[in-house]
């Protein structure tokens, strides 16, 4: 963290250590020695910067619509003081209703949408807002431990005003069960932390009849930054 740029001190156990003993995959990928400072450069607090670039319906593709239960995801992104952070690409990718990614890594016995990619990307307008459709993600067994689920969820990876701002994280769906048992998601030791992780329904963002709506803020650095989790 560089304070000489402005940057506020995020709060402790706002984001998840490297290790975390019931995060398995964390023991093989997480530093063994402490981490090399390396102090900001212009280049790292100035760019980068992006094109307009929208693919912000995900619930029709190759010619057909996904199945599942269609929704509706919006929010904005803003810097540490409240702050609109505009023109910022969000890149997402997600598993399909039944819970299955469009990879071929992912041999999950649930079945593939030929209709639904589970990935796009959104641009930030003039008020650091987005809005993109999709269907809710279905959960997912990750052999973890015995019988691991992962809760709804879908990934975002986004980079603000700056390299420095860099943020890979999830959102989680409210009155998931599953949360109170993911690893992942609990590898954040703040709890208010946790809770900025979970999106927030929204009748107002609801189409009648068509897709329900959530909403989901993102916060760049501080000390009531979106927790990072990969």
């Amino acid at each position: 963290m560089n304070t000489a740029a402005g940057y506020r001190p995020e709060t402790l156990g706002a984001h998840p250590p490297y290790d975390h003993p019931s995060y398995t995959s964390t023991h093989k990928r997480a530093p063994r020695h402490p981490p090399v400072r390396l102090e900001h450069t212009l280049s790292e607090i100035t760019g980068p910067r992006f094109a307009p670039d929208n693919l912000n319906d995900l619930t029709h593709f190759d010619g057909g619509a996904a199945l599942g239960e269609r929704i509706i995801v919006t929010g904005r992104v803003l810097d540490e003081d409240g702050r609109a952070i505009p023109h910022t690409l969000i890149e997402i990718w997600q598993a399909n209703a039944a819970g299955r990614y469009a990879h071929a890594e992912d041999r999950h016995e649930a079945p593939l949408d030929p209709h639904f990619a589970g990935i796009g990307r959104v641009t930030t307008d003039d008020r650091g807002a987005y809005r993109f459709m999709t269907v809710k993600p279905g959960a997912y067994p990750w052999r973890n431990h015995h019988n691991a689920w992962r809760p709804n969820h879908i990934h975002f990876s986004l980079f603000g005003p700056s390299f420095a701002t860099r943020l890979i994280t999830q959102m989680y769906f409210p009155g998931d069960p599953l949360l109170a048992l993911d690893p992942i998601f609990n590898s954040v030791p703040d709890r208010a932390a946790r809770e900025r992780l979970i999106a927030t329904f929204d009748i107002e963002v609801t189409i009648p009849e068509y897709a329900l709506g959530y909403r989901f803020d993102f916060v760049l650095r501080g000390r009531d930054a979106t927790p990072a989790l990969s």
